[in-house]
């Protein structure tokens, strides 16, 4: 079967598979330029209404352009400040930890030759080795100079999408002859897309807060790094969860006891569940409507593609990816496949 131009709908669809590859070729090429810019622009997609709102009661333009951008400033200056003075001072704690290790080790090793596991109290320390993690932290320590140049980057691309963010809309209406309802639909997107970070953002925070109290009425070292790491890992669908739990927990082992590191798990368990299962999914309705098998796979693709802001984006880029295929009439039955509802797309996420 032909279409009026004589394409075969096999022939078509090979079209646009070849185009979607020769994209990510791009994209994967460009990832560094790329993923600061999309991160900026999110950033300012979540900045916009408060811009909207400050200047809609009368603060001129750019006074509530400078405010907002102060803020974004010293947010991320607390946050670089709070990360390097934490591994700082895990470094420097880490010969004690160290000990406390090799001793934990050589009970481990003792209680698995007993269960009739040879060689296990010689095997174990050396699979545990705390010059690795020297090593882990200080790359960790030498990336922060970079992502503080990134930083600087970002900042500069928010402000300047926020400067022009009202010429937007008529320009690519104007450059790509958008109908009245496309608009409509991608200001929609727009909306959903704040909410849903907006939304993200608090939830992240208040399960920071949650994990700082926790870790610090139980007597956890470095229980605000622990939270900066559960603040930002909480935009990570499915592992970010997990990922967060591993540090405090094994450092509870190793600094305290096996009930305390069981506290911990708990406490995470617990927050990540009331958080992020029962009250996001209250607050963000039904969901931006991409099934979970997409979210997952959203992930490992960004992710390759974009590196880690990739992997922090991917759901709002699936989200806008979606809105893209279902504008054409020829990718349309792709953006199908990606929706959790194949009648009518959602306005929100589910985590």
């Amino acid at each position: 079967m032909t279409d009026p131009q004589g394409f075969s709908s096999i022939s078509r669809a090979l079209l646009v598979l070849a185009a979607i590859a020769i994209i990510l070729l791009f994209v994967k090429f460009a990832a560094p330029i790329l993923a600061p810019v999309l991160l900026a622009v999110f950033i300012a997609i979540v900045s916009l209404p408060v811009l909207r709102w400050m200047t809609q009661h009368g603060v001129p333009k750019w006074i509530a352009l400078a405010a907002i951008l102060f803020v974004l400033f010293d947010f991320g200056s607390i946050l670089a400040l709070l990360v390097t003075s934490g591994l700082e001072g895990f470094r420097e704690n880490l010969p004690g930890y160290q000990q406390r290790v090799e001793l934990l080790s050589q009970q481990l090793g003792t209680w698995l030759e007993a269960a009739g596991i040879e060689g296990s109290r010689a095997a174990l320390p050396d699979m545990v080795d705390a010059r690795k993690v020297v090593t882990l932290v200080r790359a960790t320590l030498a990336g922060v100079g970079n992502t503080l140049g990134v930083g600087l980057l970002v900042l500069l691309t928010v402000a300047f999408v926020l400067a022009e963010a009202s010429k937007l809309g008529p320009r690519i209406k104007k450059a790509f002859g958008a109908s009245e309802s496309f608009q409509a639909k991608f200001d929609q997107v727009l909306e959903s897309l704040s909410q849903y970070m907006l939304i993200k953002i608090i939830s992240s925070f208040a399960t920071g807060l949650v994990v700082w109290v926790l870790l610090w009425a139980l007597g956890i070292d470095f229980a605000a790094l622990w939270a900066i790491l559960a603040f930002v890992l909480n935009f990570v669908p499915f592992v970010g969860a997990i990922l967060m739990m591993i540090p405090p927990v094994l450092l509870a082992i190793v600094q305290a006891d096996l009930e305390t590191a069981l506290l911990v798990a708990a406490g995470f368990i617990a927050a990540n569940t009331i958080i992020g299962n029962v009250l996001e999914p209250r607050f963000m309705g039904q969901g931006l409507g991409i099934s979970t098998l997409t979210v997952f796979l959203s992930l490992i693709v960004w992710g390759w593609l974009l590196g880690t802001i990739g992997v922090f984006l991917s759901v709002p880029l699936t989200v806008v990816l979606i809105a893209m295929l279902d504008a054409n009439e020829s990718t349309r039955s792709l953006a199908v496949l990606l929706r959790t509802d194949t009648d009518e797309p959602e306005t929100t996420e589910d985590k």
